[in-house]
C-alpha cells in the first residue's frame, strides 16, 4: 500500500443491519488532499453512534453513495491547505456531525446553523471518520482539551454535545426531576452532567435492558425501570434518546403538568408507529405539557461542551473496538449491547 493510500470502511448501499450484518466493506482508497482552508487529519479514534445506523439503514440517507460513515472523529493534523492557519501540524483536533452550513441564511446568521437548509453532515453528506484520513474545513474543527484521551474525546463530539444541547433545551432548574428515556452514550453523559450542574435534582432512567438500568444506578440514578414502568415521581423534564415511538408514549404518562419532553433522535423507526394510537390527549399532553425535538448541532454546542466537560472532569465510559470491527460495533449498538459509548481505534 502506497503512503498516499488509506484503509476505510465504506457503505455502498442502504441496508438493514439485521439482514446484512456486514454493511461496511474494508477497502483501500487514495487519501484526501486538503483544499485551500482544509485540513487532512490522521484519524486516531471515531465514535460509533446510532445515527451511523440511521445512515446505513436509510432513515437519514446519505446524499451520495459510496460514503464513509462516522462523525465523532479525533485525530491529528497531517496536512494543511494554503489558507488553513488555525492549527499546526501534529495538533490533536475533533470533527463533529456538523460538516458545513451556508453561513449566510437567517438561521446561520442567528446562531442556528443546525437548521440551515444547506446543513451538511460528516459521515452522511461528506466522508467521515471510519477511515485512516479525513479532509475537513478548519472552520468546522475543535481543539480537544488535553485532559481527554483520544478514545474519551470521541463520544464527547456527538453523544456528549447533543446531550448538552438537549439538556439546555429542557430549561431545567436545580431540584427538577429529570427522566432519561434510553440510556446509551448520550444518556450516561447527561446523567454525569446533571449530577454536577443540578446537584439537588433526581434522575429517573427508563431502559429496556437490565444491564443499562444497573449501569444507570451505578452512576447515581435515583431509579431505573422499564419504559412501561410507572415512575415513582412525576417528571418536570425528560429527554428521549430512543429510536422508537413506544417509549415516548409511555414516558408522557409520567410527565408533570407544564413539563417538557425533548426528543433527541434524528429519525424514528416506523415499525412501532402504531404505539401513537394509544396516546391519550387528556392524560398525556393536556395541562401544557411540551414536546420539542433536537435537530443537529451548532459549532458552539460542541465548543461549549468540550470546555464544560473538561472543567467538570466528565469522562464517558468507553468500549473500544479495533478499526476492522466496525460492523461488529454497529451490530452491538443495534442490539443494545451497550455500556456507555463505543469507539473505534483507527490508528495510534
Amino acid at each position: 500500500m502506497n503512503k498516499e493510500d488509506m484503509k476505510a470502511m465504506v457503505l455502498y448501499e442502504i441496508t438493514d443491519l439485521h439482514k446484512n450484518r456486514f454493511p461496511l466493506r474494508s477497502v483501500e482508497l487514495q487519501a484526501p488532499e486538503p483544499k485551500d482552508n482544509e485540513l487532512v487529519v490522521r484519524v486516531l479514534t471515531c465514535g460509533v453512534c446510532h445515527t451511523d445506523i440511521d445512515v446505513i439503514e436509510g432513515r437519514t440517507p446519505p446524499t451520495r453513495l459510496p460514503v464513509i460513515p462516522g462523525h465523532q472523529v479525533v485525530g491529528v493534523v497531517e496536512k494543511r491547505g494554503r489558507n488553513a492557519t488555525r492549527f499546526k501540524k501534529g495538533e490533536q483536533i475533533g470533527i463533529a456531525w456538523i460538516n458545513s452550513s451556508c453561513g449566510t441564511c437567517f438561521f446561520c446568521q442567528n446562531g442556528e446553523e443546525n437548521l440551515c437548509d444547506r446543513f451538511r453532515a460528516t459521515g452522511r453528506d461528506a466522508d467521515g471518520g471510519y477511515a485512516e484520513y479525513i479532509a475537513v474545513s478548519e472552520d468546522f474543527t475543535y481543539r480537544i482539551p488535553v485532559v481527554f484521551s483520544a478514545a474519551e474525546a470521541a463520544p464527547l463530539l456527538c453523544a456528549g454535545a447533543i446531550g448538552y444541547r438537549s439538556l439546555r433545551l429542557t430549561k431545567m432548574h436545580d431540584g427538577d426531576a429529570l427522566g432519561l428515556v434510553g440510556f446509551g452514550a448520550s444518556g450516561h453523559i447527561v446523567l454525569k452532567l446533571v449530577r454536577h450542574l443540578y446537584p439537588t435534582s433526581r434522575v429517573f432512567v427508563f431502559s429496556r435492558t437490565e444491564a443499562e438500568r444497573v449501569f444507570a444506578r451505578e452512576l447515581g440514578a435515583s431509579w431505573a425501570g422499564n419504559f412501561e414502568d410507572p415512575c415513582p415521581e412525576k417528571l418536570d423534564r425528560a429527554i428521549d434518546t430512543t429510536p422508537a415511538w413506544g417509549p415516548i408514549v409511555s414516558v408522557l404518562k409520567n410527565v408533570a403538568k407544564g413539563g417538557r419532553l425533548i426528543i433527541n433522535a434524528i429519525r424514528k423507526e416506523t415499525d412501532d408507529k402504531h404505539a401513537l394510537l394509544s396516546l391519550d390527549y387528556s392524560r398525556d399532553l393536556w395541562m401544557e405539557k411540551e414536546i420539542k425535538s433536537v435537530a443537529n448541532l451548532t459549532r458552539l454546542d460542541v465548543e461549549e461542551f468540550l470546555q464544560l466537560a473538561a472543567a467538570l472532569h466528565i469522562r464517558p465510559e468507553v468500549q473500544e473496538y479495533e478499526f476492522e470491527e466496525a460492523n461488529t460495533a454497529l451490530l452491538d449498538l443495534k442490539e443494545r449491547r451497550i455500556r456507555g459509548a463505543k469507539v473505534l481505534r483507527v490508528s495510534y
